[in-house]
């Protein structure tokens, strides 16, 4: 592996003398639960994110930068949660606020799942939720709260970019720009691309996701409370392994599920984790990085398949990767159709905005050798899901 950009590199020299704390972490978490002003009344997840903490805080190769990320992740889930809980006191109407149809785009991560809710969000009818408001969401904000807002994000994201340079080129963020859903989920397998977390990943195979969902629709009443009401297009591919648990919070949900080759796939994400992980490990395991992927992956899928039975007819949409990834233009409008939605000119003038490669962006290159891969591990672990694959590019 290369050596860690200078940035980097300084960055954890500074943050060394703090390095020491994730010996006590739970000093470390009250601390956090202190400054995030959590209210009582919300033991078990509090008690969940105590539990994380500690668990984070054991990976003997955690770097200074990567403790000071794990604090930040539990930090900011634990301010959102409270934020969120006063709003809901203060306002109980909240809860009333209608989350209707919203549509999920969902499966595979590297399956042009980004370009797909980008192209949904082109409609003035469609409200996709930004980055910085996945990261503080509150109520309408004023302008100098809603500036505070951004700001952070935007910091956040250039760390990011100055700790990663090459993450920009595989999944570029933009602070004002539409974003997915794992930032404001409160436990999904991401706090996984920065540390190994065994303890975690045995309690996410367990976990009932359901109460999580409940969370996310209140975040989603809070960002609409007070403001137009339109159609939300929401998106991760994290969702692809709970979708009973999505169900059961968004019954009338609309799911497109996108498609790809799971090898080009497992490849493309796990570069995408190498050179996140880097930021917060040192050394990383290559070959237990794609071991590790290539598991929690393919599981996800078998979970989303197992679910696909209990959807409702018309609920559920397949978008080979084809239909975006080859040619916009010609899939964006059957897209729209697919989901109920009307394409019209405006949205066909802003699509090349939304399709074209970020400026300065590089064309990204993997190989699955490289996580000690082969096309056979792969095709084995998706056998399932490559039937319904073709299926769907037949279609």
């Amino acid at each position: 592996m290369s050596s860690p950009p200078l940035a980097l590199t300084l960055a954890n020299l500074l943050l060394r003398p703090g390095h020491g704390s994730r010996r006590s972490p739970d000093r470390v978490f009250d601390r956090l639960l202190a400054d995030a002003g959590q209210a009582g009344g919300d033991e078990r997840f509090v008690d969940d994110f105590r539990q994380l903490l500690r668990h984070w805080s054991r990976d003997e190769n955690l770097t200074p930068v990567g403790w000071w990320s794990a604090q930040g992740h539990v930090r900011r889930h634990l301010a959102n949660r409270a934020r969120v809980r006063r709003l809901l006191a203060e306002h109980p109407e909240i809860e009333r606020e209608p989350i209707e149809r919203p549509v999920f785009v969902v499966g595979l991560p590297r399956t042009a799942t980004t370009l797909t809710h980008g192209v949904l969000s082109l409609s003035e009818r469609h409200r996709c939720p930004l980055l910085w408001e996945l990261l503080t969401p509150d109520l309408e904000p004023s302008p100098e709260r809603r500036r505070k807002a951004v700001t952070a994000a935007r910091l956040m994201v250039g760390g990011i970019d100055l700790f990663a340079p090459r993450y920009r080129d595989i999944h570029p963020l933009v602070a004002e720009g539409p974003e997915e859903c794992t930032f404001a989920l409160p436990h999904t397998v991401m706090p996984l691309s920065q540390a190994r977390i065994p303890a975690y990943r045995a309690a996410l195979d367990e976990r009932d996701h359901v109460p999580d969902y409940a969370y996310l629709k209140q975040i989603y009443q809070v960002l609409q409370y007070g403001r137009t009401r339109r159609r939300w297009v929401l998106k991760s591919p994290l969702h692809t392994g709970n979708l009973d648990a999505l169900l059961t919070v968004f019954p009338d949900a609309t799911l497109v599920w996108t498609h790809r080759d799971p090898a080009a796939v497992v490849a493309s994400f796990c570069s995408l984790i190498e050179h996140g992980m880097a930021i917060t490990l040192r050394p990383v395991d290559l070959h237990g990085l794609g071991a590790t992927w290539l598991e929690l992956l393919s599981r996800s899928v078998r979970r989303g398949l197992a679910a696909r039975a209990a959807f409702a007819p018309g609920a559920l949409v397949d978008v080979p990767y084809s239909w975006l990834g080859s040619d916009p233009a010609a899939g964006a409008p059957k897209l729209y159709a697919a989901v109920g939605a009307r394409w019209t000119d405006a949205d066909a003038a802003r699509l090349p905005a939304v399709a074209a490669r970020p400026r300065g962006t590089r064309p990204h290159s993997y190989d699955l050798a490289r996580y000690g891969l082969t096309r056979a591990d792969v095709d084995a672990a998706f056998a399932d899901y490559n039937a319904l694959r073709a299926e769907a590019d037949r279609a």
